[in-house]
This record gives structure tokens, sequence and C-alpha cells, in this order.
């Protein structure tokens, strides 16, 4: 035998084989894989006839699968290098009144609105970023202190601006923009008109939108929460800077005598949650045409939900951007389904805290997989 083959023996020999199931086991999608099974078993089984399968019906939770995914997609990433935001959702309600307030009430273009609030809210992400670094504080606390900060701006402004906690008439101002079209507009409606008139999809039977299909378009909301996901798992699996999130989020101590230059890394995820958080309030503010005070509230929670449930360990290091999408799928399918049948709908808020408790137990067991504990 030749001295190669016996140094591949030797290292073979060295190498404990992990079995098919351990691999399975350890993947961070699993919990979101089992549970988006669940859930649409249940609903085909109690909510096949309600409508929740045709296309408006898919349309609906599609939707609001996508607002919980374009939020979980930067709250995945950031967990993953070892931070929490808890602003997120005074973020939204905050970045869709500067919208609202600067295109209507001070009747600045609607795309230079959209822009200048990118900038903002993208800066405070970096403030959180960096007061967290600097002062080593918990990002727990930080984020915590912006989530009241910025919701105590968005309901003082528009207060002492309008009087009101309420700005509408952005549909207007945004009639033609060309920024407002790429969060606010629809598109492949002509394949949905082509399907409605082919009997594929349903289409009104009467009014003055007879023949017309049910459903003209799929919501850029859809297709931003579509273009974040692909684009958070490409980051997180194809790049060195992938690579270097779940270094900051692991060891960062570790990480950081490796060259890892783990404060930008993490400075980075704060400000790429911030954008997310805009991408979501921007897409709400072009489809209901207003701005309110009250956007946003707990959206922060049922993002860390909806990231957890996807298989991110609460100690950073680990997670997966697609467990974060199936997570949120399972909000969208559950919050809709639930009334398609006929449940009372309060009773979301108990399905978040049980799925939640499930999805942390099935977690620590697979940090202990992965490490060895016990």
């Amino acid at each position: 035998m030749s001295q190669t083959a016996q140094s591949k023996t030797v290292a073979d020999e060295r190498v404990k084989e992990m079995s098919a199931m351990r691999r399975a086991l350890i993947r961070p999608e699993l919990g979101g894989i089992v549970g988006t099974i669940a859930v649409f078993t249940f609903f085909l089984l109690f909510a096949l006839d309600s409508g929740m399968f045709n296309s408006q019906g898919i349309l609906n939770w599609s939707t609001v699968s996508a607002q919980f995914m374009i939020i979980a997609v930067g709250a995945c990433l950031l967990m993953i290098a070892g931070e929490f935001d808890l602003s997120v959702g005074s973020m939204i309600g905050f970045s869709g009144m500067m919208i609202a307030i600067l295109s209507v009430t001070f009747g600045w273009p609607v795309w230079s609105a959209i822009i200048v609030t990118f900038v903002v809210c993208i800066a405070i992400g970096a403030l959180n970023g960096y007061i967290v670094i600097r002062t080593g504080l918990p990002s727990f606390i930080v984020t915590l202190a912006f989530l009241f900060i910025l919701r105590g701006f968005t309901i003082y402004l528009p207060q002492t601006i309008e009087r009101k906690t309420i700005i509408g008439g952005v549909r207007d101002v945004a009639e033609g923009d060309w920024l407002a079209a790429i969060f606010g507009g629809k598109i492949l409606g002509g394949l949905f008109t082509w399907m409605g008139n082919n009997g594929m999809i349903a289409t009104f039977s009467r009014g003055t939108r007879e023949g017309q299909p049910v459903v003209d378009g799929i919501p850029m909301l859809i297709v931003w929460a579509i273009v974040l996901v692909i684009f958070g798992h490409f980051l997180l699996t194809k790049t060195r800077f992938g690579n270097w999130i779940f270094a900051a989020g692991g060891d960062a101590e570790a990480a950081r005598n490796s060259g890892v230059p783990v404060n930008r890394v993490k400075i980075l995820m704060f400000m790429f949650t911030a954008f997310c958080a805009v991408v979501f309030a921007t897409c709400q503010v072009m489809e209901f045409g207003s701005a309110g005070a009250d956007r946003g509230l707990l959206k922060e929670f049922e993002a860390i939900i909806a990231v957890v449930i996807g298989g991110a360990l609460l100690t950073g290091g680990y997670g997966s951007v697609l467990g974060a999408a199936l997570g949120a799928l399972i909000f969208g399918v559950v919050q809709q389904g639930l009334f398609f049948a006929g449940v009372e709908s309060s009773l979301f808020r108990v399905f978040l805290g049980i799925i939640l408790l499930f999805a942390v137990v099935l977690n620590t067991y697979i940090r202990r997989l992965i490490t060895g504990e016990r």
C-alpha cells in the first residue's frame, strides 16, 4: 500500500462520520420545515372549502407572510451576528410617518421623501450598532431605548405639525412617482388578466369590474420579500461576509483574533435591519395611502419569533434566512387561516406563544447536538 493510501486510511479512521439523521436534525431550517408542513396540513383539512386556497385567499396570506418575511430577514442576520434590535417596530412607524410628513405636509416629491427616510433610518441603525459596540451594553437595552425614542417621535411629530396621529393623502401625491411604484405597484398584471380570461382564476361577476380578475397582479411587497430572502440567503451562505456574520455571533473574540472585522459586521447588520424596516414601512404606506403613529407595534417581537421558529439560536452564530422565511410563512398562513377556519382571531397570539416555546426547546436540543452538551 502506498504512503498516500495509508495516509487516507488513517485520516478516514480518525473522522467521525455523522449520520444522515443527525445531519438533518442540525439543519437550522428543520423547525420551519416541520412547522410549515404541520400548518398547511391543518388548514388543508379544516379550511379547504373556505376560500383560503383560491387566488384571493392565497394572495391574502402571502401578503401577510411577506410583511413578516421582510423584517425577519434583517432580524435573522442580526441575530446570527449575536445581536437583537427591539426598535424595528418603532422604526416602521417612524419611517412611515417621515415619508407622509415630507411628501404630504411639506410637499416634497415622494421619491425624495423615500430616499431621505432611508438615509435617516439607516443612520439610526448605524447609531444603534455604534452605541452597542462602543459601550459594550447589551443590544437588547440599547435598542429598547430606541424603541421608545422612535415611537415617541412618531406620535409627537404628526401631533405637533398636523394635530393628528394619522396622515393620509400619500396615494394622491405618489401618483406617477417612479420610486413609489417600486414599493406600491404590482407586477404581472397582464398574466393575471390572461388567466382570468381563460377561467384559470376567479373574476368579478358584476359591477364596474365585471370580467376582471379578482387578483390583478403580485404586490411589490411580495416581490421585495422574495428579493430580500434570496439576497440574505446568498449573502449568508455564499460569501465571505456571511462567514464573518456566523463568526461574529459564534465567538466574537476568536473571530477578532482571526482577522474578522466584528465591529463593522455588527454595525452593518444593524443598518440592514433598519433598511428592511423601512422597506416594510414604505410598502405599507403606499398600500394604505397613509401613515399612522401606531404602525409597527409588536413587529420586533414577531420578527424575532419568526427567526427563532426558523432555527436561529438566541445566543447567535447559528441560523438560516430560509428558515426565518418559513417562520414568516407560518405566521401569515396561521393569521389568515384562523379567520378562514372560523377560529377566534385573538387566539393568534396564543399560537405565537406556544410555537415560540416549542421552537426554543427544539433549538436548545439542536444546540446540544452540535456542541455535545448534556
